[in-house]
């Protein structure tokens, strides 16, 4: 095993402070340790901790809402009559009375690596309850599956903060959950009482299948390391009318709508000379979603180099390039998303309206990219490496 994980080391590395102390647990399908064990019966277990109450961000504590935007309600776990509270409903910010009985929240989360993927603003929301009622934190560290080194895509402007984003970030940000929560602490919650125990062996070049741990589904709609490795751009897509692959077995690789014919398309992209990627045709039926039972033209991304493949670049051009090619078809997607009621769904994943306003103004890819990278390499340079738990 190259990497120990968080959740395997907790009973040697928990603070003192808090041993034997009630704790919340924020957790979802892959909290899991390097035998597949799941962190809320290992922690039940445990001597040195008391679970009081359970936590499950989007698409619920069992991973069992499939598509997104679907909410879930909370219950009393059938094993052992513990409490499980939904943060993606009615609630997204834990209550007060959900807090009242622990001392601690533990949170145990894979991320993805890219900002709209919302585990870590739903661990943002519960840093800042537990800040307001005097509630520490830990958050038991995980590998960026899509390594820890490149960043990419536009800085969030807090005028488009919403749930796929609350705080500035690039969009593939390059940072572990732990490093996230210690750069919002810092920043936005000094208070807080905030502790990460740190992984065993990880280091920032590794991708997920370096990490000699097992891949578990975070959601519904990451089934492999392929899809996260594409997401960071392809998500994009939930903000316009095109299929981002819901649906199918091969979500976010897989895109289209019924008025694309996949040849015309490709040959366009294909003139970009994208680095590390390959579109081959494609024409498919969503099961569910957009376009459900609707047979849609467009291509499936396969990946030729990842170290070299730029998932959002790559989005921005597919996106560009079907505006151009199908100018009579509405591209956009309009509000309500993702609790956004007013900004444009594409907007507020981009943290930005430019990217919209560029690809309508026909400003170049080159262009696009050079204003986007240098936003993301001034974060880097002003606030993220100060952050970064790993070498």
């Amino acid at each position: 095993m190259n990497v120990i994980t968080s959740l395997d080391l907790i009973n040697i590395k928990l603070p003192k402070k808090f041993r034997g102390i009630s704790a919340g647990l924020l957790v979802h399908p892959a909290s899991i340790n390097s035998k597949i064990e799941h962190a809320s019966q290992l922690l039940l277990k445990s001597s040195k901790i008391n679970i009081k109450a359970f936590f499950g961000p989007q698409h619920g504590i069992f991973g069992h809402t499939q598509d997104n935007m679907i909410e879930w309600k909370g219950f009393a776990d059938h094993k052992t009559g513990i409490q499980v509270y939904s943060l993606y409903g009615d609630t997204r910010k834990p209550l007060p009375e959900m807090l009242k009985d622990i001392d601690v929240f533990l949170i145990d989360l894979q991320d993805i690596g890219a900002r709209y993927y919302t585990f870590i603003w739903t661990m943002d929301l519960c840093m800042q309850a537990c800040n307001e009622q005097n509630k520490a934190v830990i958050v038991l560290d995980r590998p960026n599956p899509i390594n820890g080194i490149t960043i990419e895509g536009t800085v969030l402007d807090p005028n488009y903060s919403s749930f796929v984003g609350l705080k500035p970030l690039p969009i593939r940000h390059g940072m572990t959950i732990g490093e996230i929560g210690g750069y919002i602490k810092d920043l936005f919650y000094e208070g807080l009482d905030y502790h990460v125990i740190k992984m065993k062996g990880w280091k920032r070049q590794m991708w997920y299948d370096n990490t000699g741990l097992p891949w578990v589904m975070p959601s519904p709609n990451m089934p492999t390391l392929d899809t996260a490795i594409v997401y960071p751009g392809m998500c994009l897509l939930e903000g316009t009318l095109l299929s981002e692959g819901r649906g199918t077995t091969r979500p976010f690789e897989i895109f289209g709508a019924p008025f694309i014919e996949p040849d015309s398309l490709i040959e366009k992209l294909t003139k970009l000379k994208l680095e590390g990627v390959f579109f081959r045709p494609l024409w498919f039926e969503p099961t569910f979603q957009k376009y459900a039972g609707i047979i849609c033209g467009g291509a499936q991304i396969h990946i030729t180099d990842r170290n070299k493949f730029k998932p959002f670049k790559t989005a921005v051009a597919i996106i560009k390039a079907v505006h151009d090619l199908y100018p009579e078809h509405q591209l956009w997607r309009q509000p309500p998303y993702e609790y956004e009621t007013i900004k444009m769904p594409f907007d507020i994943l981009c943290g930005t309206d430019q990217i919209r306003n560029y690809i309508e103004n026909g400003e170049s890819l080159k262009n696009m990219e050079q204003w986007w990278t240098e936003q993301s390499l001034k974060f880097n340079r002003d606030i993220r490496k100060r952050f970064l738990l790993y070498e």
